[in-house]
């Protein structure tokens, strides 16, 4: 009987009500996700021009493939020992600076990584000041040294880890706060050293935040364009720009872009496989976060040292080579055109965020209301939007609404003599839309999580004093999830100024934002001028970090 009334109280009563109009429109979302991959699908078995697919397997399909795999090898390796060990060290040890550590460690991820590319190659080139220190302090010429080009495939896997390690540091070390004090405690009295607990206590149990931090790393990874373009990496991203643009075949960079897609299900399928059906579950006690042992001296220096290496590559360093290029020569249209580039980067970033905290909130506040199949399986489609490179998202998006646009364009001109051009792929519609397919996901994950606080008791009390499920939301829901709608705006806010893949291929001719101008400069070799618009991005990168910051501070407390 008792647990009759529980169950019946934990379920909101708008749960038997049934409000079929959020379910549809819940669906509709979905549908509006998934309908570039649905595009990009029916592209796949289409004869492409000039026999353009025949010709790419043939001959560069094979070097996409092994190139990928590498980097994908590469990035999950290092990724996950920067990350694993960090999060070790700030949280089963006591050394110097080891606050300061805790929250800094996530600063690499303001760092996008095609701008850490433009610092470390403007560090490391023959003109740059590393070998040019060389040459003036030993006497050197050109051909007495030998020096590592970072733009190769090797170097391309640090840029990675060095900013998307801290996605494993993070979820690493909630796994290690959570699950780490009572068991490793049992595990020293069983005469267990720090280093044993650590192989076979507090790793296997972290295993499934490890492998998370990875996926997400793997990822970003697969959806980059700008490093592996920088570094003439040539990956299926690479592969679907130089479909589209140098061979001016879609098909072709829509059946690309089904391969890079492959990729991309490959790793969620290994990161469900890998956990099979492992679960750990806490025992019920308080949580007991671990003790830090002292560290004093040589291994003091070491632990300082292994926390400060990824943070000084990942972000101070790169930083301090931005910072100084745009404050000795910077962009020499720093002026109105800097204010134009600024203004179109903040204005699609507010759109964006705006649009995605509405359409997430609609998603889940539909789940919430109504858990049926059809319900979770939209706001699931919704959720998988975020793994769906911006390439991929560009290539789907670009094929329908190209022919589209040219059949009303045509419409227009035959039945009322208008000559408009291109309405739907000449404006920033388009471009919107494929943000809000990239990164409604982040949105909807936080709004999950801020609607999971609410109890399902409000709920109740709303429906049972007569408040429909819109003004439910409104007056009781909205009040307490202002902080939480607040957090997905930012994210999605600075994840949009960031993205460059989508950004290159849908935006509207002579419009360009801060990510395009720091690419385009780039790539024309002129370093100096394009860190003034990378500056920037992560300069504003920074700003939701701090609240991160300030909670990962807290943890302990």
């Amino acid at each position: 009987m008792n647990t009759t009334s529980t169950s019946t109280l934990s379920t909101p009563a708008a749960t038997r009500t049934r409000p079929g109009w959020l379910s549809v429109l819940a669906v509709a979302v979905a549908l509006f996700v998934a309908a570039p991959i649905v595009s990009v699908g029916t592209n796949v078995f289409s004869g492409g021009t000039a026999g353009t697919w025949s010709h790419l397997a043939a001959t560069v399909l094979p070097d996409y493939i092994v190139t990928t795999l590498w980097l994908c090898l590469g990035v999950g390796v290092f990724s996950a020992l920067l990350g694993v060990g960090s999060a070790w060290l700030v949280t089963h040890f006591d050394f110097p600076l080891r606050r300061t550590f805790e929250w800094a460690l996530v600063l690499p991820l303001a760092m996008p990584a095609y701008v850490m590319a433009y610092a470390y190659t403007d560090l490391l080139q023959y003109a740059g000041p590393v070998q040019s220190w060389l040459r003036a302090n030993f006497g050197w010429s050109r051909a007495d040294y030998a020096f590592p080009d970072v733009r190769t495939l090797g170097g391309a896997v640090l840029m990675f880890a060095g900013v998307l390690y801290p996605y494993v540091y993070m979820l690493t070390r909630t796994a290690f706060l959570e699950r780490g004090g009572g068991v490793l405690e049992a595990g020293r009295s069983l005469g267990l050293s720090p280093w044993g607990g650590f192989l076979r206590v507090s790793l296997p149990m972290a295993r499934p935040a490890i492998v998370a931090g990875v996926t997400l790393a793997l990822m970003e990874t697969l959806a980059d364009y700008g490093t592996v373009s920088y570094f003439a990496v040539q990956t299926f991203t690479t592969g679907i720009y130089r479909a589209w643009f140098s061979l001016g075949d879609r098909v072709a960079a829509a059946q690309l872009s089904m391969c890079l897609l492959g990729f991309v299900l490959l790793v969620l399928s290994l990161e469900r496989a890998s956990r099979g059906r492992a679960r750990f579950h806490g025992t019920g006690m308080r949580r007991q976060p671990p003790r830090g042992a002292a560290l004093r001296g040589a291994r003091a220096a070491l632990a300082v040292a292994g926390c400060a290496l990824p943070l000084v590559v990942g972000f101070l360093l790169p930083g301090g080579v931005l910072l100084r290029m745009a404050w000795t020569e910077g962009d020499a249209q720093f002026g109105a055109r800097f204010i134009e580039l600024a203004r179109n980067s903040f204005v699609l970033s507010a759109l964006t965020a705006l649009l995605a905290v509405l359409l997430a909130l609609l998603v889940a506040y539909a789940r919430r209301l109504d858990p049926r199949p059809l319900t979770r399986a939209a706001h699931w489609a919704v959720g998988m939007g975020y793994t769906l490179p911006g390439s991929v998202i560009a290539v789907g998006l670009l094929i329908p609404l190209a022919r589209l646009d040219n059949a009303l364009a045509q419409w227009l001109s035959a039945s009322f003599g208008w000559h408009t051009g291109l309405l739907l792929t000449g404006g920033i519609a388009a471009l919107l839309y494929a943000y809000l397919v990239r990164f409604m996901t982040a949105a909807l994950q936080t709004v999950d999580a801020a609607l999971h606080r609410v109890t399902p008791h409000m709920d109740d009390a709303a429906r049972s004093l007569g408040l429909t499920p819109a003004r439910s939301l409104k007056r009781v829901h909205l009040p307490l999830l202002r902080r939480g709608l607040l957090t997905a705006g930012l994210l999605v806010f600075i994840d949009v100024m960031k993205e460059l893949p989508a950004t290159l291929v849908m935006r509207p001719f002579n419009f360009d934002t801060l990510a395009t101008q720091a690419y385009t400069l780039a790539s024309d070799e002129r370093l100096a001028e394009a860190s003034t618009a990378a500056i920037s991005i992560v300069a504003v990168g920074v700003l939701p970090l701090f609240v991160l910051c300030r909670q990962i501070a807290k943890d302990r407390q």
